[in-house]
């Protein structure tokens, strides 16, 4: 069985005011599916360098990426969106989610992208799935913090995506809520959903079983851990 993700010497360059900066510098590992791992680091770690490049919305300046078994680190932009819709669902910090629409018709969104046909039924499966289907008709302003979360997992879950990446999935909510959030990605841990949690709140690190920390763009330390219940 492939790895869900393998990365292989990844560098990403950039140039900034006349001076180089090494954001990646030679990150190597793989992830296997059903995996939950946290990805640490401080500002300027080069974690969100690399959950641009992990998520295909970037592209390392050299090493490679495979992503289920494909080397997408040469894909071209559009080949990468296919890549990004079909096998990635986000969850971001801030929810992202469109004001004027209901909860289900955010959840709707990446399948309309998708062009898949069958948005309504699958949205409403999603929610259930986050334990918010009564909500469906609540457009975000009428969602708490932890529920408007839950919508953007829905969201995240509703092409059945290979790998659910978290980019600070907590860091908007308070400690009880943040909790309820974790407690839910151990439920679809449970379900062999490959999850992969950006962050810098060790508390959140500390509740998956995997901890891969960054330093100025390399890997200082990458271990299993027995990973804290929420």
């Amino acid at each position: 069985m492939s790895h869900a993700i393998e990365v292989r010497n990844l560098t990403k360059i950039y140039a900034m005011g006349g001076e180089t900066v090494h954001a990646l510098d030679g990150v190597t590992f793989s992830i296997e599916p059903g995996e939950m791992v946290a990805i640490i680091g401080s500002s300027g770690s080069g974690k969100s360098t690399l959950m641009n490049i992990i998520g295909c919305l970037d592209r390392p300046t050299s090493g490679e990426y495979h992503l289920d078994g494909q080397d997408v680190s040469r894909f071209s932009g559009n080949a990468l969106a296919r890549v990004r819709n079909r096998n990635i669902g986000f969850v971001f910090q801030n929810f992202n989610l469109l004001p004027r629409m209901s909860a289900l018709e955010n959840v709707e969104v990446p399948i309309l992208y998708s062009g898949t046909g069958g948005a309504a039924k699958l949205a409403r499966a999603a929610l259930e799935r986050v334990g918010l289907a009564d909500r469906a008709g609540h457009e975000p302003n009428q969602l708490s913090g932890g529920q408007r979360q839950r919508v953007a997992i829905a969201r995240a879950l509703v092409n059945n995506p290979t790998i659910l990446l978290a980019d600070e999935p907590t860091g908007n909510l308070d400690t009880r809520t943040g909790r309820e959030i974790m407690k839910l990605f151990h439920e679809l841990h449970a379900e062999k959903v490959t999850l992969i949690i950006v962050t810098h709140d060790t508390e959140v690190a500390e509740q998956c079983s995997r901890n891969i920390v960054l330093r100025d763009g390399k890997i200082i330390e990458d271990k299993q851990i027995q990973a804290q219940m929420p």
